[in-house]
């Protein structure tokens, strides 16, 4: 599982019949500090995440192990919307509290 930031998103009206119906979101991978990567990927989301959420992605054969998941040609999905973060004893990130 990555950290990750959802910074866009992307639009395909030619794909397969099975992604049909699914968003594909723009991720910038982070670290658990919060900071960027620049190291993007395009997961399939499956929890309804938007822009800006930072978000729990997995990749491989993890991506399609969610039951909504599991016949979709995917090998990077969104699994959650994160609410905190806490490295070291400090919380470096609260959605409640978020801009």
């Amino acid at each position: 599982m990555e950290l990750g930031r959802v910074e866009g998103s992307i639009v395909s009206t030619a794909k397969v019949d099975r992604l049909k119906g699914y968003k594909l979101l723009l991720v910038n991978l982070i670290g658990p500090d919060m900071k960027a990567t620049s190291n993007y990927v395009v997961a399939v989301d499956s929890v309804g995440a938007g822009k800006d959420e930072v978000v729990i992605v997995v990749r491989g054969s993890s991506a399609r192990q969610t039951t909504s998941l599991e016949r979709i040609p995917t090998d990077t999905s969104i699994v959650a919307i994160v609410d905190s973060v806490e490295l070291n004893n400090k919380i470096v990130f609260d959605k409640s509290k978020a801009d």
